[in-house]
């Protein structure tokens, strides 16, 4: 993680909590079921953010160590998560995450995984984890087309959003993960996701990201009368659907 990644959201911790979406109940059972992770098993979520991956696996009952070092986004994934008697933090980062060697069964990273130096990460992920751990990383990628909606909110991030293109929500493509794995590439899968907003969680979402203007910049409220229009023209019964794919890529560290 650059030093960058780990301070871009600092100031947009209030809205990534209450707008950023969940991840499917179904990504658990698919790490149970075909990863063959045991459903008391120690996990280590790296870049684990506002705490939102970490809670899916604190519910199914996991002891979860999050990693994270923004104090602003591991203080909120506390506030959320702090009363669960198997979770705690630690200030790390997905290159140095401060863990002892060989004390967690599963090594998880959601949607930070594409701010990590994969190499160290790779590294750091195999060190960490015990001899017959796992590796599963895994991101809601939102769609950019198959909707007016959703092509014209890309479009709207193109034209108002001047860091979109350097740090855009594009993930690695399956050759890339397979890449990343190696010889330890075992099994990938995609489940659906979507959240119903109303114009207030819509711009919620948008301001959750750390490419959109903030106020005070002059493409700031520009932006916001244009997302509006944009809410105004496809909505349906008040609401607009935000598409993604929860893509999963799973397999053993490289030693």
């Amino acid at each position: 993680m650059t030093d960058d990644s780990t301070r871009r959201f600092t100031d947009r911790v209030a809205d990534y909590v209450k707008f950023r979406p969940t991840y499917p109940r179904e990504l658990v059972t698919f790490v149970h079921a075909d990863c063959g992770i045991a459903p008391l098993a120690r996990v280590a979520d790296i870049g684990a953010g506002t705490g939102i991956s970490a809670k899916l696996f604190l519910d199914a009952g996991h002891p979860v160590v999050a990693v994270e070092p923004n104090a602003a986004m591991r203080a909120a994934a506390d506030q959320l998560l702090g009363d669960y008697p198997n979770y705690r933090s630690v200030a790390g980062t997905a290159e140095a995450t401060t863990l002892d060697t060989a004390s967690v069964d599963l090594v998880m990273a959601a949607q930070a995984f594409h701010w990590f130096d994969e190499k160290g990460a790779r590294r750091e992920f195999a060190r960490i984890l015990k001899p017959r751990g796992q590796i599963v990383l895994f991101w809601n990628s939102r769609l950019l087309e198959g909707s007016p909606f959703l092509a014209g909110y890309e479009a709207l991030l193109q034209h108002f959003c001047a860091d979109y293109a350097r740090v855009a929500e594009r993930y690695p493509d399956d050759a890339a993960m397979a890449d990343w794995f190696g010889d330890g590439f075992e099994r990938k899968t995609v489940f659906p996701n979507a959240q119903l907003l109303d114009f207030d969680g819509l711009q919620g979402r948008l301001m959750s990201s750390s490419y959109a203007p903030k106020p005070g910049d002059p493409r700031h409220e520009p932006m916001l009368a244009a997302l509006r229009t944009l809410f105004d023209q496809t909505q349906q019964d008040g609401r607009v659907n935000f598409v993604y794919e929860t893509r999963v890529y799973a397999g053993r560290p490289q030693r």
